[in-house]
């Protein structure tokens, strides 16, 4: 397998400019210098190192000078009875779930409450029992091809982001439990991951995620006196020191870059702002800061999409641009206006793919990945993005679309500006078309319809996008009905991965069993740019929306899709309509797999749904269709499949074909009772 992967990258790279392959291999030979030069920059990073680094001769007066420091984020005590007041039962979440970290438990990526034990095991799979040797990290095989190991258990039990409620309760509490606890679990990871030597090391954006986590731990817990200790402060500020260098050293730029470069100038202008004129602390931040300028424009469309073709991941890089940001602004530094205006149109997009209830689409990968989660609302609640962005830039427009739970903005704000957003149930955000990014939003009310028919993720080709042109989720009269299947897993099971990637996981017509964007099941994140597709209308108004689309993802086989669907806003109706053309036989299959919990009556030719108690009737016209009803799974989080149900029309012949489905509210909601 490692053949195979040295293989698939060298294809890669060989097809490059000279430019670029010679820069690889430079960066290829200096960075695989490490396996003899980290170990010596580790063991050199002592206190005399530390503190002329820091040109000081006080370990305590380097901790209080970089506590002095600004930070973006709440670190301050906060009294739990003003936090209950803004967001209710904060403080009770906040020390149950500081308890469990205390007792290293976790429950994260579908491994379920799980006791990690001491010490540690930093490198282990607890999902399947199976772990990574240690050695020099590039030389780990962290893929695991034909094993169920997840090397993202390690790496995001790692990230430590468990341990942020301890931090939490200690500044509600002053409990030095938690600062013990806290240190205790620092010091086993630095002693069990020594630089660049395990699999925690193996790939730049985890150490560059710890950036985050770590530097808000520090703030956190700088005045405990369990954290004094001489000797922890120069073990602890070294490791930072060390990650930081990590990092710049190890840098993830390719010709085209995503989040894990993203994350590597975040986490570079994170340790840059906390460490100020330490070292090579300006250099981080010099890199860092102007990476992120080049690459919010170049990832983020003008019109807030981020370019990878994915919600979740919409989410993580909105929070790796945002963070810097709020760093920079609490340092009093300049913030370029087009770099503020990108965030803008990133929260005007969530607010317009944040259904009323917190729930958001499945669009794309998910791997729950946050920079800084404070808050204890659902995994698809991406409202605190909202509140945050109207804050920091003082923006009316997206504070009157904020809703939803305040307590990640009581830890990024603090208790007096969070306190300042009025709670609501919900905001009127309009039907919206995201041209540049290919996605079409149906909303009013209690409709939301979210349409995909943008380019592939990653600039066309792949990275955390899946096979679904023309797909939608439907969410009606205040129910789910149609979504997307999400994403499952990674690298733990390569099958599964294409499985929900493939063009049969979503609510687009499938032909002859064929990929609209052909793929190599090999290749976790790359996809052909076959599909190309284009919106041919779109028309919102106060009474109906209508978009029509289509895509040349089947033109290999002589065959064109077209898609409209139209939402009449006042009694909620939604009409699918699917137009396959083309020449000769084919085997047409269009899916519409609907939300967990949604129940299936068929009686004849009547269909009715139920979802949430609510009643639906769904119709469907076209010559030579045959409706199956067939279980499926959906994964809604990272690692998680629960049972569900799919519609499928399947129809074998000449084209065109023709098929419409309808869904409406029933009325008669007493037909779903229990």
């Amino acid at each position: 397998m490692r053949l195979l992967e040295a293989a698939h990258r060298a294809r890669r790279i060989l097809g490059k400019s000279p430019t670029y392959v010679a820069r690889r291999v430079f960066q290829e030979g200096e960075r695989e210098l490490d396996r003899f030069l980290a170990p010596m920059r580790e063991r050199r990073l002592d206190r005399r190192r530390l503190l002329a680094l820091a040109r000081t001769s006080s370990v305590d007066e380097l901790w209080a000078r970089l506590r002095a420091r600004p930070f973006p984020a709440w670190t301050s005590a906060i009294d739990p009875q003003v936090l209950d007041r803004i967001a209710p039962g904060e403080s009770a979440r906040i020390r149950a779930a500081a308890q469990l970290a205390c007792a290293r438990t976790v429950d994260l990526l579908g491994t379920g409450p799980v006791a990690l034990g001491q010490p540690i095991d930093w490198a282990r799979d607890y999902r399947v029992g199976m772990g990574w040797p240690t050695g020099f990290a590039r030389a780990i095989d962290y893929v695991n091809r034909d094993r169920p190991s997840d090397v993202k258990i390690p790496w995001e039990i790692s990230r430590l982001q468990w341990l942020i409620p301890a931090g939490q309760a200690y500044l509600l509490d002053a409990d030095e439990r938690y600062a013990v606890a806290t240190r205790a679990i620092l010091d086993e990871w630095i002693d069990a991951n020594p630089l660049a030597y395990t699999v925690n090391w193996s790939c730049t954006m985890e150490a560059a995620m710890r950036l985050f986590t770590w530097t808000w731990l520090f703030h956190a817990f700088a005045g405990s006196p369990s954290w004094r200790d001489e000797g922890f402060r120069i073990r602890f500020l070294a490791a930072l020191y060390l990650h930081g260098d990590f990092t710049l050293r190890h840098i993830e730029k390719a010709d085209v870059n995503g989040n894990h470069y993203t994350a590597d100038l975040a986490g570079l202008t994170m340790a840059g702002h906390f460490f100020g004129e330490v070292g090579d602390a300006g250099r981080w931040l010099e890199v860092g800061w102007s990476g992120l300028e080049q690459e919010i424009t170049t990832q983020v469309f003008a019109d807030g999409v981020d370019f990878e073709a994915s919600v979740p991941y919409h989410r993580l890089v909105f929070e790796l641009f945002l963070w810097p940001a709020l760093f920079r602004k609490a340092c009093g530094a300049n913030l370029p206006g087009s770099y503020v205006e990108r965030l803008r149109a990133m929260a005007r997009f969530t607010a317009a793919y944040a259904r009323t209830d917190g729930t958001g689409p499945l669009w794309g990968d998910a791997d729950d990945a946050r920079a800084l989660p404070f808050g204890g609302q659902g995994r698809g609640d991406h409202r605190y993005l909202i509140g945050l962005a109207a804050a920091a830039f003082g923006d009316a427009g997206l504070a009157a679309q904020f809703s939803g739970p305040r307590a990640e903005l009581v830890w990024a704000l603090g208790p007096e500006q969070a306190a300042a957003f009025a709670p609501v149930a919900s905001r009127d955000v309009p039907s919206t078309a995201f041209a540049h990014g290919g996605v079409y939003i149906m909303r009013t009310r209690d409709h939301h319809v979210f349409i995909d028919c943008g380019p592939v993720g990653l600039a066309g080709r792949g990275g955390h996008g899946h096979n679904d042109a023309l797909s939608f989720e439907a969410w009606l009269d205040g129910a789910p009905l149609v979504t997307d299947r999400g994403s499952f897993v990674y690298t733990a099971s390569f099958d599964g991965r294409n499985e929900f990637r493939a063009t049969r996981s979503h609510n687009t017509p499938w032909v002859d069993h064929a990929e609209m964007n052909r793929f190599d099941p090999d290749n976790l994140w790359s996809l052909q740019d076959d599909a190309r597709a284009e919106c041919t209308q779109w028309q919102s108004g106060e009474t109906k929306d209508v978009f029509a689309g289509r895509h040349h993802g089947y033109r290999r086989l002589g065959v064109d899709v077209a898609r409209t669907i139209s939402l009449d806003k006042a009694s909620g109706r939604l009409e699918i309509a699917d137009v396959i053309d083309g020449q000769g036989e084919h085997d047409v299959v269009v899916p519409l797999h609907l939300a967990p919990g949604v129940m299936v009556d068929r009686s004849g030719a009547e269909i009715r749904l139920c979802s949430a108690g609510r009643a639906f009737l769904l119709g469907a016209s076209g010559d030579g269709w045959d409706l199956e009803i067939e279980p499926t799974t959906v994964s809604p989080s990272y690692g998680v499949v629960v049972p569900s149900v799919r519609l499928a029309w399947r129809r074998l012949g000449a084209l065109p074909a023709r098929l419409t489905v309808t869904i409406e509210p029933d009325g008669n909601d007493t037909a779903c009772a229990p």
